[in-house]
This record gives C-alpha cells, structure tokens and sequence, in this order.
C-alpha cells in the first residue's frame, strides 16, 4: 500500500509542533508558525514533501470548515447590534481600499481589472489572527474591538461575491448575463437555506439528539456542512459559498453551540494544512531577487490599509485614538486573499512571479500582526497628544456636545455596555443625576432621542471629563473594557478632582495592583465576580437553603475583598474618617412592613444586642436625624444608615426584614 500522504500529515504535523512551540515562545500567533512549517517542508526549501497536491485538497477542506464555522459563529442578532459599523465601516474600508489600490495599480502600468483584482487580495484582513490575538488580550468588548470586527464581519461576507466577481475581472464570464444567473442562484440557495434553517435543520437535529449519540451529532453536523457546499458546487457555485449558508442555517438554532464545539477540532487541523499549503508555496528565490521590492510592498501594505482603515473609524465618528488602534489591528492581508489569490493565478489575473511577490509579502504582514498590534497604543497615544483635541475628539456633529452639564453631586459613567447600561437604567428609576461617556456615535445618537444626558468622547482627554462635570461629580464609574484606557481615565479623573470617588470595573485580577497606585478607591474585579455566582448556582442546584448559600457567598466575599482590601489599602490616598474605618462599612436599610425593628425602639437594644451594628443617622420623608435620640422609635419607610463590620451588617439586615 502507498502511505505517501500519511507520511507525508505527519511529517508536517511534527514539524508545525516544533515551530508553533518555539514561536509561542516570542508571543507569535500560531498561523505564523504554520505558515514558515509549509514553508521549510515544501519543494522549494528543505523538500520534505514534494507532492503538494494532497495536501492542498485538504486545504481545501479546510477553507470549506473555516467559512461553515464563521457562518455559524455569525449571529443575526450581533450583526443588527453592531450593523452600522458593519455595513458603513466594513462598506467604506472596502470599497475605499479596493478603489486607491486600483488607481495605484492602473497608474504603475497594469491593466485596470488586474488592478482591481489587487484591491480585492489587499482589503481582506486576517479573521483567524485578528481575533484570536484579540481574544487573548480581552479586547474583543473593547471600542477598536468592536470596530474592528464590525469591519471583519463585512469582509467575510464578501469573501463570496468578490469570488465570483473574479472570473469577470479576466474576462472569463459573458457579462452581466452571467452575473444575472449567478446572482439568481445565490439568492436561490439563500432561500433555501432559509427555509432549511426555519423547519429541516431543527427536525433533523432533534432527532439526531434525541438518539443522545455525540457520533451522530457530529456526522450530522458534517452533513449539513459539507452537503450544502456540494449542492451549490453542483449548481455552479463555490464550495466556500454553501459552506457559508450552511453555517448561517445552524447558527440560528438551538443547537448551534453544541455544533460549533464539535466541529472546531476537524476547522483547526484542516485550516492548519490550508496555512502550511500557502507557505509551501512560496519560493525562496523571490524574497533574494526582489528584497527591497518585498519590503516596499510590506511596509506600504501595512501603512496604507492603516491609514484608510484609520481614515473609514474617524469619518464614521470615532475618536482618533480609537480609529487608528483599530486600523493598526486590520492592516494585515487575510487568510482568504490566499483563496482569492489561487483563483487570480488560474485565470491570468497574476502572474507566477506577481504570485509569488502576493504571497511573501502577505506572510510578512501576518507575522508583524503582533508587532502592529503592539504599537498601536503607543502610537494612538502619542498622535492624540500631539494634535489638538479638535481633531482628535471625534469628527462628527456628535463632538459638539454643547455647554458644561449642569449637575451637581452627579455620577459620571464611561461606557455604555452591559455594566454601564445597568447602572444608568437603575439611577434613572432612583432619580439620581447620572452623566454617561460614551465613543460610539450611534450609541450616543440613539441616547439622545431618548433624552439621556450623554456625552460623545474619550473620557481619558480632560476636555470631555470637564464638560462632564468631574469637578462637582461625587463617582465616576469606568466601566469599559480597555485596561489601558480605564488607568488613563482613573488617573485624568483623580488628577482633576483629588476628592472623587472612583470606581473601576476590570476583567481581571492582576489588573487591580496599577489602578489602585493610580488612586482608584473600589475595583470589582469581573472574575472574582463570576467565581461567587458560579458558586451561588451551584449551591442553588443542590437546593441548600438560601441562608446557608448567603452565608457561605459571604465569607467567600470576606475573604476575597479582604485581600482586595490590603491591596486598596497600600495605595490608599484617602483622607478623612475613611481612614479610621479600616474592617468596617457604612450601608443603609428600609424598614419594612412587619419587619422586626418595625415599632421597636432605638432604646430597646435589638438592633445592637443582635447585631453589634451603630446607628449614625435616619432619614424618614426628607427629615434626616444624625445620631438619632433613644427614644427614637422605627417605622415602615425610615431608611437607617448603620456602621460595622461586614458580618454585623448581614447580621442587621435580617432585622429591616419581614419576619
């Protein structure tokens, strides 16, 4: 038997582990790695392989998993969440890239459809890259992170037609009578696979699952995918196309997580030999014959995909610093230019050695993705303190946010996510004046039809922390996403109001030590946070009582803030009786009907014999009485402000509750 291509996968597999390990070890993306493994085992290098056609048949597989995945991954739901940066930025960057790359071609003597061809390789960014190098960094909620994957989004949905736009481009088709039929199908499948998603593909899943065989699950998962991408290849269409629509049908059931996990696995190995592929293609000889040629085509790839990208975030609104992380992030050629780019080679749009140029320098801006990525906040940094905040704010009708807001004793919130949509929904009901900071401009439009007080801006420049009203505010609450811009926004706040209360939402732990050297006085912290509710479902499941659940979720809150605290506490700039109150809190409790303290006396000793609590002062109706008399006796609707420790505190509240 011949064992050649099984010889061959793992002579590739071993050599891509011992690359991709080494390059991990310099913080570089895996598909680098992938990509100089195909490159050193292909026929042009070290020529451990020499047949390269099976392993691009798989590749191909590969590129088919990857589309059926993004598909999947796509949600209609998202796409409407973030659909104007998805249709105006993704729209503008690629037309606008596709149209100066077409000019620059037609204007360096090639022929205008070739040249065009060259915008289409040279506007598709790198999804796989991207997005994993975002996700380890936590920038994926982030405003250039929204950004850039609005731009993204747009750019896979367009892998398609700007495939079958290709043959027309060299002339292969028969005009717009071809674009007609192939229009017409599209939509035909489209329709298809809208009504398969609605009523087939539910009915088959549940059946499949109702078999609770995972191997089923998993071959039908494959059946969908890859029958659907045999369907449209049978009527004329792409591979990558059915593939797409496949995923799209999958992703709008119930079932679509579950698909996802199980087909990650098959996406990640054959999108691994699809990266190896492309580096084996690659010749050795062009990068000593045209060096310097190579390195213009590198550098003006990356600079110029920057700068329109830039260009696209700062029409659209977005401030400077925010426009040009995101165009630094995209300035990257993507993986399905390589798919693009297969197909330019076989109808006459490149030539072999045009190809081979294609190809280096497009494995070159993948490898410096990291280094771009690196840089762009020290870039973003630097151009924003240069230039006038004019410029910088936010080219829109949005940076005109009038006069200086006329609250007093207010809490300022910048950002407008989860966190930030929460609190101000909750200050709104309880009547206390709130002032948001927000960077996206449709949010921000939207908010002020609705007659929110909300600003436009980077809350980290002074200009917008002062139109905000920092100097009257009591809080500021940062509850954004950016670990670098929360520090700048803390410190700026503190800077400009030593008095202010600041208070910072992080994802993570090793965060809290530098906001706290910056003079943040509380930082919640989102994975203790997700580690108490965790622990609260789980009790839940095993229905111990709610007081043993709070009991334990208390001293799992003790221990955790306590630490927390000790760190608060090395970098306390506090002044005043906050200093004197280490281990206690101030917290107040309504009185309600029936409660136990309800008719008692302040005399009477309950609250302090059960609690160990002080009171301070009691507020009924607008009257407030500090240190209230003995005699003093409760009633429903008096709001008590008590003094103690945590445990006394717990220990208090059972008492302003009905019995």
């Amino acid at each position: 038997m011949d064992f050649h291509a099984l010889r061959d996968i793992v002579v590739l597999f071993g050599l891509a582990l011992f690359t991709v390990v080494v390059l991990r070890r310099f913080k570089l993306p895996s598909i680098i790695g992938f990509l100089i493994t195909g490159f050193l085992a292909g026929p042009y290098a070290l020529g451990f392989i020499r047949n390269t056609h099976q392993v691009e048949q798989m590749a191909e597989y590969g590129v088919v998993l990857l589309l059926f995945t993004i598909g999947i991954e796509l949600s209609l739901k998202e796409l409407m969440r973030i659909r104007h940066m998805v249709l105006l930025g993704g729209g503008l960057q690629l037309v606008l890239t596709i149209a100066v790359v077409a000019v620059l071609g037609s204007m360096g003597g090639f022929p205008f459809p070739q040249a065009v061809f060259f915008g289409f390789l040279v506007a598709l960014s790198s999804t796989a890259i991207l997005m994993k190098l975002m996700m380890d960094a936590g920038e994926m909620d982030t405003p250039q992170g929204k950004a850039a994957l609005g731009i993204l989004i747009f750019q896979d949905l367009c892998i398609v037609p700007l495939m079958l736009f290709t043959p027309f481009l060299a002339g292969g088709g028969k005009g717009l009578a071809d674009i007609a039929v192939v229009s017409a199908k599209a939509v035909a499948v489209i329709v298809g696979a809208h009504y398969g998603a609605r009523f087939a593909v539910p009915w088959l899943f549940e059946q499949v699952v109702k078999t609770r065989s995972r191997e089923l699950f998993v071959l039908s998962i494959i059946f969908v995918g890859m029958g659907t991408a045999w369907v449209t290849a049978q009527v004329g269409l792409s591979l990558a196309l059915g593939a797409f629509i496949a995923g799209l049908a999958i992703s709008e059931s119930e079932y679509s997580h579950q698909a996802l996990s199980d087909i990650m696995p098959f996406r990640e190995a054959f999108m691994s030999l699809f990266f190896i592929s492309v580096g084996m293609l690659l010749k050795p000889a062009i990068l000593f014959k045209f060096p310097l040629l190579l390195l213009g085509l590198v550098l003006s790839i990356i600079v110029g995909k920057a700068l329109l990208t830039s260009a696209v975030g700062i029409a659209l609104g977005l401030p400077m610093r925010i426009a040009l992380i995101a165009g630094l992030s995209l300035a990257q050629i993507g993986e399905f230019s390589f798919v693009l780019s297969s197909s330019g080679l076989k109808y006459g749009l490149l030539t072999p050695e045009t190809y081979q140029l294609f190809l280096g320098a497009s494995i070159a801006t993948m490898a410096l993705t990291p280094l771009c990525m690196k840089l762009a906040g020290p870039v973003s940094d630097f151009m924003t303190a240069t230039l006038p905040h004019s410029w910088t704010r936010g080219r829109s009708s949005l940076a005109q946010n009038g006069g200086k807001v006329g609250y007093r004793d207010h809490v300022i919130i910048v950002g407008y996510g989860v966190n930030g949509k929460n609190l101000a929904r909750t200050l709104k009901n309880l009547e206390i004046p709130r002032v948001i900071v927000e960077t996206n401009p449709f949010t921000v439009r939207s908010l002020r039809r609705e007659g929110e007080e909300i600003i436009f801006g980077d809350a980290s420049k002074p200009e917008i922390l002062e139109h905000a009203g920092i100097l009257d505010a009591r809080i500021v609450v940062v509850a954004i996403s950016d670990a670098a811009a929360s520090r700048r926004i803390a410190a700026q706040a503190r800077s400009m109001n030593p008095s202010i209360h600041v208070i910072v939402r992080t994802r993570y732990l090793l965060e809290m030590e530098p906001l706290f050297r910056l003079g943040v006085n509380e930082v919640i912290p989102e994975e203790f946070e997700t580690s108490v509710e965790i622990l609260f479902r789980v009790l839940k499941r095993f229905l111990i009582p709610q007081d043993v659940i709070e009991d334990c979720i208390a001293e799992v809150r003790r221990d955790g803030y306590d630490m927390l605290r000790s760190v608060s506490k090395r970098h306390s700039h506090a002044v005043g009786i906050a200093g004197f109150l280490s281990g206690a809190e101030i917290g107040s409790f309504r009185v309600r009907r029936n409660a136990p303290m309800e008719g008692e006396r302040l005399s009477g000793g309950m609250l302090r014999s059960q609690s160990g609590a002080t009171v301070v002062a009691i507020k009924r109706g607008d009257d407030i009485a500090a240190n209230p008399d003995p005699v003093w006796e409760f009633q429903e609707g008096d709001i008590v402000l008590l003094l103690g420790t945590p445990e006394q505190m717990r220990a208090a509240a059972k008492l302003f509750e009905p019995a």
